[in-house]
């Protein structure tokens, strides 16, 4: 084995073997796509927020439901949008040409939002499962590379029988630069699902609120 003085990034992913460079390659390659997710669910949930606070207050101005619906038009920009156009639009198909309304009306209001929030929901969380599987998986895959490597250079200092540090070092750094590219990926990854998650659970709850409010302003209407 040869002695390795420039110990540096490089130098250490350079004189890896293919197993543990093809690691690194993984690892680096989950940490960029994290980071992508990371930053484009932040923007995501900050217009969702500025989304349903606009929404928010020009549902309740006062404005009649009806007109409100028309401004809305047939695409909704935002989700608390798309919730709110579904209750009416349901509202709307439950009257009859008489102007009576078709029975069950409530219940088919509730699910037709109901289904809305799930898909706005799932659109909300998508990417987070790969955060969360990152976060769980990366420290050991880095650990693999990081064995394979330690063994590797194991086999190269009995096939040099020399165990001068500066045959052994380089070895094992470039090893363990796999268990630090695991670390660096996970870690993110773990703080930011939690705090993602907690986003978009406060996201929906939200959107739940709003989604009974509207119900119950629908049921007086009904029930007059």
């Amino acid at each position: 084995m040869e002695t390795v003085t420039d110990i540096t990034m490089w130098s250490m992913f350079a004189n890896a073997t293919i197993l543990v460079k093809l690691v690194m390659f993984m690892l680096i390659g989950a940490s960029v796509w994290c980071w992508s997710i990371i930053v484009d669910k932040t923007i995501q949930y900050r217009r969702a927020r500025a989304a349903a606070e606009q929404f928010d207050h020009a549902f309740w101005s006062g404005e009649p439901l009806d007109q409100l619906f028309d401004q809305v038009g047939p695409a909704p920009r935002g989700a608390a949008e798309v919730i709110f156009a579904a209750g009416m639009t349901e509202w709307r198909r439950s009257h009859r040409q008489d102007g009576d309304l078709i029975a069950g009306a409530q219940a088919r209001i509730d699910r037709s939002m109901d289904v809305a929030i799930g898909k706005e929901t799932a659109k909300l969380q998508k990417g987070l499962a790969v955060l969360a599987t990152t976060g769980s998986v990366a420290p050991y895959v880095g650990l693999f590379g990081t064995v394979f490597g330690i063994m590797n250079a194991f086999i190269e200092i009995a096939q040099a029988q020399n165990t001068n540090l500066a045959v052994v070092a380089p070895g094992i750094a470039e090893a363990l630069l796999a268990t630090g590219l695991g670390l660096m990926a996970a870690i993110p990854a773990v703080i930011f699902y939690n705090k993602l998650s907690a986003d978009a659970d406060r996201i929906v709850a939200g959107w739940e609120a709003f989604a009974d409010e509207f119900s119950t302003i629908l049921s007086r209407q009904l029930d007059a």
